[in-house]
């Protein structure tokens, strides 16, 4: 894989030429993207000397910070793993290579190269002791266990830094982009690296004032809202026992070849990869990256892009190639659900199930339909005869998960909220067997409609 390595410089002009030496000799292929934050000691006058040679240089035309910097150079990347690298001679580039191996491998989509548990040369207790009590807050906030947030040396896949949306300007861009990589849920590994401190007089730039704006960094992030369909996807992963209601649902109707619509993450894939031989597809490259990363491997499970709002045929997927269908909460995502109904009956064979799930009540339409992209909320009485109108025969349709109606409706339609809160989504799975175990099996209204349809 080749390596986009990010070096955000700022009066630099004493260890410059030396790191770029360490760069040009460290083995691994890579592209070096040089961003210049408005440098004042030579160090700019140095860099346009060597640019449009074998490194790209950027310059910023005022000084923004080190995470303005990160932010350009990332932005820029083409290859395969980003890794910063600070322009002073603190950290090795021949170690690199030690961490993208877990990325390389598809076990990892961020490896941290930490400081704490390999060699390094000791270095201010001050600065020694701020880090550990950063790392602790962090630990706390996004239940982890690393050892260096603040380490420089973060190898992270192209496609999952640049979703990140990072915002900070300065230092706390740190915290921000270890926030992010934890809250939505990717995987990160911690290597040991090498490590020679300086110290202020050889031109550390960190002051204590930054502890600070780390700390404010890592609440913020922890507690806000980044990608509502993301985060909606990372709080359903958490309902084991909704999942697990699902699951009982559907399986009476599974064959042995079955397709999953819209898996987003997989939070149902995995549970589905352990029943039936199952292809998993998805719209979106970032989710799709995940999902390929997630079943690498896997024997019965394989991952491809569909586009359920263009013909099938066009992305080499075969006619009536599938027992079963499962397509949940993804049609009110569609503009034109008559393509994407046509399309479910192309790739089911003739008999073959559709399991699918849709969001119940026009009525319920508010903040959280809008931020998480519906087009519609759907009824029992008109998903029957859309379903017959493209060719299904509908077996079974009932309104589903009668409890969180007034949940959504409240967070939706009265408090103008963009997602529920993840204490309302805990509370709401511990009720789900008391759910399950009520009288009536075919409630007259729900949070969902779920229809079991057979390819005429």
């Amino acid at each position: 894989m080749k390596v986009s390595l990010i070096v955000p410089v700022y009066n630099e002009i004493a260890t410059i030429a030396e790191i770029l030496r360490r760069i040009r000799r460290a083995p691994f292929e890579k592209e070096v993207i040089i961003v210049d934050d408005d440098s004042t000691d030579g160090t700019r006058e140095f860099l346009t000397e060597i640019r449009d040679k074998e490194f790209r240089v950027l310059f910023h035309d005022k000084n923004q910070g080190k995470g303005a910097a990160l932010r350009t150079g990332i932005a820029q990347a083409t290859g395969d793993i980003v890794v910063i690298q600070d322009a002073d001679l603190e950290y090795f580039p021949d170690e690199i290579p030690s961490l993208t191996k877990k990325i390389e491998e598809g076990k990892a989509e961020a490896v941290f190269g930490s400081r704490f548990i390999g060699a390094r040369r000791a270095f201010l207790f001050y600065h020694y002791l701020g880090n550990k009590l950063v790392n602790l807050i962090a630990n706390v906030l996004f239940n982890t266990n690393l050892t260096d947030l603040m380490t420089c040396y973060k190898a992270i896949r192209r496609d999952v830094v640049q979703s990140l949306r990072l915002t900070e300007n300065g230092f706390a861009i740190e915290p921000e982009i270890t926030g992010k990589l934890f809250k939505q849920g990717f995987r990160v590994y911690e290597v040991p690296i090498s490590y020679d401190g300086r110290s202020y007089e050889e031109g550390k730039k960190i002051k204590w004032t930054d502890f600070f704006k780390v700390v404010f960094c890592l609440v913020k992030v922890r507690f806000s809202s980044c990608d509502v369909g993301l985060e909606t996807l990372e709080k359903t992963r958490q309902l084991w026992n909704y999942n697990r209601w699902l699951l009982e649902l559907m399986k009476p109707f599974l064959g042995k070849e079955v397709i999953e619509i819209g898996a987003g993450i997989g939070n149902f894939s995995i549970m589905l990869s352990k029943l039936k031989k199952l292809l998993v597809t998805e719209y979106d490259d970032y989710h799709l990256s995940r999902l390929g990363n997630r079943f690498t491997g896997h024997p019965f499970v394989t991952v491809k892009k569909l586009d359920l709002a263009r013909p099938v045929e066009a992305q080499s997927f075969q006619r009536a190639s599938f027992d079963a269908a499962i397509c949940m909460n993804v049609l009110e995502h569609i503009e034109k659900e008559d393509i994407a109904l046509q399309n479910l009956h192309t790739l089911l064979r003739p008999g073959g199930r559709l399991f699918l799930l849709v969001p119940a009540h026009p009525q319920l339409f508010g903040t959280l339909d809008e931020a998480l992209g519906h087009y519609r909320r759907y009824t029992k009485e008109g998903l029957g005869p859309l379903l017959k109108q493209h060719g299904f025969a509908v077996k079974k349709i009932f309104y589903f998960n009668p409890l969180s109606v007034v949940p959504w409706w409240l967070n939706g339609r009265i408090l103008k909220r963009k997602t529920i809160p993840s204490l309302q989504s805990r509370l709401f799975d511990l009720t789900v067997p008391l759910l399950k175990r009520l009288p009536f099996k075919d409630p007259s209204f729900g949070l969902s409609v779920i229809a079991v349809a057979k390819r005429g």
